[in-house]
């Protein structure tokens, strides 16, 4: 996948996403919930996604191309060369890290909105 397919394929993930450069110019960010799920640098190709930790360490065992990722908690963060991983995992990872972020995000809301109700 190149950078404009890695771009679409994170749109398509829900109606709820939006992106923005919070960082710099070149580090494309990915939320769902006004929460990270996927960084993308627009310069070198690598992209930072959320996994669960044991998974996150069986890939980076398994693949060359999964590192800890750079700037990130190593426990939940890997980092991938895009250019090397396959689309079809790739599109994997970034699904199943979006799942990852949209979980939790959606449970925060609920959180929220409980807490609204109780205190009003």
């Amino acid at each position: 996948m190149d950078i404009e397919q890695i771009r679409i394929f994170c749109l398509s993930l829900g109606s709820e996403i939006e992106e923005c450069y919070p960082f710099d110019d070149t580090s494309l960010v990915f939320k769902t919930g006004g929460k990270m799920f996927a960084l993308l640098d627009i310069q070198s190709a690598w992209m930072a996604l959320k996994c669960q930790p044991e998974q996150a360490i069986a890939l980076r065992e398994e693949y060359e191309y999964v590192t800890p990722a750079y700037h990130f908690n190593k426990k939940h963060w890997n980092g991938i060369d895009t250019v090397h991983a396959p689309s079809a995992l790739l599109s994997q990872w970034i699904s199943n890290s979006y799942q990852l972020v949209r979980k939790k995000a959606k449970k925060n809301i609920k959180n929220y909105v409980f807490l609204q109700r109780i205190l009003l």
